[in-house]
């Protein structure tokens, strides 16, 4: 296995990155105003698309999302130098350094699990004493993180002693949100509040029946695209626009993509 370590070719290829890095944040007017503010939510963007690649096993796919989130990891080291703060080399350096000092020696392979490397890079600075939840990372997508926080709840015993008491509630926060929504001067503030507590209350049920309600709410939208693409070329065949057709003529081409696509 070639060594990558000494690889001249993986130091040129970040010599070069790095090299474009410096050129557009100088050049190009769409590079040059980035903020790491900015880019935050195409790095979760990307992220996604990284992740829908490993599940598709799509190596192609991989390698280009991979580019780009070295690409991004470039531009905040860039945006970060600018501002004194620190630039690429240390952020390489800093991981070096926490998994050099982590990790174990190998004759103490007793212990190698809990200290290995992998396991390290999402944990937090040690606080002398850590809230159960203090792992959960702020920015996770909501779903993901209403999850994480339920688990972490469950594994000291926080949690319903069974599936009919979690649905129980489930019940519990629809009459609580539809009763918002039925009385006279309710605040968006009340209504939001409420449906938090049903999705949350949602999320937990899905979690006691071994379901990920990420990927259950992914498959239904992937269904909902089909369907959806379905009913525009239907309407297509027929020489029409689906954007001029009443929500009448819409549901006959639903049902229709319903039935031939199941």
């Amino acid at each position: 296995m070639t060594n990558l370590i000494t690889t001249d070719r993986n130091v040129e290829a970040l010599h070069r990155l790095l090299g474009i890095m410096e050129e557009l944040r100088e050049q190009c007017p769409w590079n040059s105003k980035q903020t790491l503010e900015s880019l935050r939510y195409l790095t979760i963007s990307k992220t996604d698309e990284l992740s829908e690649a490993i599940l598709a096993s799509n190596l192609e796919a991989i390698k280009q999302k991979l580019g780009d989130l070295m690409w991004h990891i470039a531009f905040y080291s860039k945006i970060a130098a600018e501002q004194n703060a620190f630039d690429i080399a240390d952020v390489i350096n800093g991981i070096c350094d926490k998994l050099v000092t982590h990790h174990p020696p190998i004759e103490e392979s007793s212990e190698a699990e809990s200290q290995h490397p992998g396991n390290l890079l999402t944990q937090p600075e040690k606080d002398p004493n850590p809230s159960i939840l203090a792992d959960v990372p702020a920015a996770l997508p909501a779903l993901i993180k209403a999850l994480r926080i339920q688990e972490k709840a469950h594994r000291i015993g926080f949690d319903w002693a069974n599936q009919a008491e979690v649905w129980e509630k489930v019940e519990e926060e629809i009459r609580e949100f539809k009763q918002c929504q039925e009385k006279a001067g309710h605040h968006q503030t009340q209504n939001e509040d409420e449906l938090g507590d049903l999705l949350f209350s949602l999320v937990n049920y899905a979690r006691f029946i071994h379901i990920n309600p990420e990927s259950a709410l992914e498959q239904a939208n992937k269904k909902f695209i089909k369907r959806f693409h379905y009913m525009e070329q239907a309407a297509q065949r027929e020489g029409k626009n689906l954007a001029d057709l009443s929500l009448a003529e819409m549901d006959v081409y639903w049902e229709e993509a319903k039935k031939n696509l199941n």
